[in-house]
């Protein structure tokens, strides 16, 4: 870290608010102008609505993440986390991935942590559930599933072979959908390389506590798209929930038992639990209160966006806010980037207006749903394509929309990869198999203290 006497701009967060803000601070500041300091726990940006597609290997992992640093170069990026801030002094305490916690000043602060996974205290759920917010999260659910084929190929266990070949979503959201929809889809195409595991063998199921999937697009499409996943045998349960799942054992609210080895949790988000810290003030929900002009109330030199943030939907009317999705936050990291510019030089601020587009999903290879401008309905094929489209253009710098759409080209001509790495997360266990155990240091010590007293 370096150090300056310009004034800072300390964004808390690297994701979509994070990022696209810092890119517009940047472009638009004046040279010498002010420090932009970005801090996140992670070196990288993830584009979340290609998590699905990563799952079921239609996205290269490393395509869907752009490195902080490689993006954002005249910027500081600090590895690690803000874990308290002191509006008083203006200071921010850092906690850095190595090393002990140091304080940052800072004259504007963006706070953009993001949302993360909505859990409940459900028996089980630790131990067994994967979520779907993070690229290793996604990365890993795909290498699982393919390890679970494996194993089902690989006994004669019927009761092994049942619980290896049962997948179990919860949240029947964008994420739900999708990513259930993604593994189906390469699950089947997978098991034609497989001699005693078919289609047949596997059971995929949806758990939605609403009365309807995909409530994003409307009740006409989520229905539409419920009567498609069942088409494909995928067993889709709504106003019911989980209550445990310990050892793989799913006990479902409608009284509904099986075992299923694959437990995905997609069951909503939540802000960032360390705004808490922050002393700003919060939502019923835990969200930051902003103004319209994404100024938390009260604070002149503070702003916030995205997931973590309450901000009234002007576009739709009073008592509204805008809903947690990636259209919102690209498009409020603008206007904030502007006002922080805006902040400092003394200029008036401006409001974040924005009408839907719509919405669209992903349903597995060349199948989809969406709704644009509240009006048009799209389904299938067409839909798919103007999901593929929307969000490839939406990913962030030019480099990684060109290797998105180059996998997505290459995938017309060539089979969908089948290789699952399931041991990818213990890269450890192939030298710990081969080295022998040590002894403890007092056992070694003990022939040293032996000979040493044989001497006297």
């Amino acid at each position: 870290m370096s150090t300056t006497e310009r004034p800072r701009i300390l964004i808390v967060g690297g994701g979509y608010v994070g990022l696209y803000a810092a890119m517009r601070i940047l472009k638009k500041m004046r040279y010498g102008e002010a420090t932009v300091t970005v801090v996140d726990p992670r070196s990288y940006m993830t584009y979340l609505p290609f998590l699905p597609e990563a799952a079921g290997g239609s996205v290269a992992p490393r395509n869907l993440v752009a490195p902080l640093r490689g993006v954002l170069k005249k910027a500081e990026v600090l590895t690690g986390s803000v874990t308290g801030i002191d509006h008083a002094r203006k200071v921010a305490t850092i906690q850095p991935a190595a090393g002990d916690s140091y304080e940052l000043p800072f004259e504007y602060l963006v706070v953009a942590t993001g949302s993360v996974s909505r859990t409940f205290p459900i028996p089980g759920l630790a131990e067994n559930g994967i979520g779907m917010k993070t690229v290793e999260e996604a990365i890993g659910l795909r290498n699982h599933v393919m390890a679970q084929l494996d194993k089902a190929e690989s006994t004669t266990d019927e009761e092994i072979r049942r619980k290896a070949l049962t997948f179990v979503c919860i949240g029947g959201g964008f994420a739900g959908v999708e990513t259930l929809a993604e593994i189906e889809d390469m699950a089947r195409d997978a098991s034609k390389l497989y001699k005693t595991v078919s289609r047949d063998d596997m059971r995929f199921v949806m758990v939605e506590a609403a009365n309807r999937i995909l409530p994003e697009v409307g009740p006409e499409l989520g229905l539409w798209t419920k009567e498609k996943l069942e088409e494909r045998k995928i067993e889709v349960y709504i106003e019911t929930s989980m209550d445990s799942c310990i050892d793989g054992h799913v006990v479902l609210k409608n009284g509904m038992e099986m075992d299923a080895s694959t437990i995905v949790w997609t069951a909503g988000v939540k802000p960032n639990p360390i705004l808490a810290n922050f002393g700003l003030p919060l939502g019923p929900r835990g969200h930051v209160d902003t103004a319209p002009t994404l100024q938390v109330q009260g604070f002149d030199y503070v702003w916030s966006a995205g997931d973590n943030a309450q901000v009234p939907d002007l576009a739709v009317g009073e008592g509204a806010w805008c809903p947690p999705n990636a259209q919102h936050a690209c498009r409020q990291a603008v206007v904030l980037g502007d006002n922080v510019i805006s902040g400092m030089r003394g200029f008036p601020q401006k409001e974040y207006k924005h009408k839907n587009l719509g919405a669209v999903a992903g349903l597995g290879l060349h199948k989809g749903v969406a709704i644009l401008f509240g009006k048009v309905k799209l389904k299938g094929r067409l839909a798919w394509w103007f999901h593929r489209l929307y969000h490839g253009a939406m990913v962030p710098t030019f480099n990684r929309k060109v290797r998105v759409f180059m996998d997505w080209t290459l995938a017309v001509f060539l089979k969908r990869e089948m290789v699952g790495l399931s041991q990818m997360e213990q890269p450890q266990l192939p030298i710990q198999e081969v080295t022998p155990p040590t002894k403890p240091a007092e056992t070694a010590a003990k022939p040293a203290a032996e000979k040493e007293l044989a001497g006297k």
